[in-house]
């Protein structure tokens, strides 16, 4: 077996196991590269039925115009349901504050709005896409990631996973993250898009696009990033190698069209994926933070 079989095999694996074992899950769906490819494993373990779980896609009202489209694609392709919570409503309803100034983003109030939807549909596991490689906090995180019933991760409460034996059990208003792809690469992932012939919203390949430097990176020069005079707007030429809120998600240099240009730029680069994600630079523990009040 090819090891991305190996890969695959452990993914579909647990995504059965989440559907054996909760009464109530959800695949927390972003647009982006891992969770379509989220989406394909469950076509592959559970096709010719339904997914026994709807999609949930945390919408910050500031994502990218490209993703969006892909988004609503993907429903009509695959026929699946699709919830979609808004940190609009969060904000209008008293439950997020919006931040303010230049740097302003939305996606820390994504937990808010998150918590708010596990809530009302009674989710008892959400699926995601995280993987260990990305980032130091993920990297320790467990496959079967209890959250408490404030939805907030405790490094120390982890399940030991030995021999691929998952626990699920937890107490009434509890949740379970479940990463099934946390053992793939960014490498992984793209070599397994170019084998399965996935399709991706068109911003992970070089397209023409104005962006801003702000910050030491390359940022969309969208409405919401609040541009004003002391920013030079320039034509460059970029992709996105992850994709999140459009305030907190930069571009790198590109001319990759094809998946093997991206392949031969990701095993040239020194730098990890959410090196362009402007979130993870707020300190060096943020995204435990976040993880610690229940982000994904």
């Amino acid at each position: 077996m090819d090891y991305l079989d190996h890969l695959e095999a452990e993914a579909i694996y647990i995504l059965r196991e989440v559907a054996g074992q909760f009464e109530n899950p959800a695949l927390l769906f972003s647009g982006g590269k891992d969770s379509i490819t989220l989406v394909h494993l469950a076509k592959k373990a559970f096709r010719p039925g339904k997914f026994p779980f709807p999609l949930v896609h945390i919408d910050t009202g500031h994502n990218f115009p490209e993703t969006i489209e892909y988004r609503d694609w993907l429903i009509e392709q695959t026929g699946e349901k699709l919830i979609v919570g808004l940190v609009q409503d969060s904000i209008d309803q008293g439950k997020a504050v919006e931040q303010t100034g230049k740097n302003a983003s939305r996606n820390a109030l994504q937990t808010v709005t998150l918590l708010d939807t596990i809530e009302k549909y009674g989710f008892d596991a959400c699926i995601g896409g995280a993987r260990r490689d990305e980032e130091k906090a993920r990297a320790k995180e467990r496959i079967f990631s209890v959250r408490d019933e404030f939805g907030q991760w405790d490094p120390k409460r982890q399940r030991p996973e030995l021999w691929n034996i998952f626990n699920g059990k937890i107490h009434k208003g509890e949740n379970v993250r479940v990463f099934p792809i946390s053992n793939w690469t960014e490498l992984d992932v793209w070599n397994y898009i170019k084998r399965e012939k996935i399709d991706l919203p068109s911003i992970y390949f070089s397209h023409e696009r104005d962006v801003v430097f702000r910050n030491g990176q390359w940022m969309a020069a969208a409405a919401a990033l609040q541009i004003d005079e002391e920013d030079i707007v320039e034509h460059k030429s970029v992709r996105f190698r992850t994709v999140g809120d459009m305030t907190c998600t930069a571009a790198v240099d590109s001319i990759a069209i094809e998946l093997d240009d991206i392949i031969a730029e990701i095993k040239a680069s020194t730098v990890s994926e959410r090196g362009a994600r402007m979130d993870d630079k707020v300190s060096e523990a943020a995204m435990e933070e976040r993880k610690k009040q229940g982000y994904f």
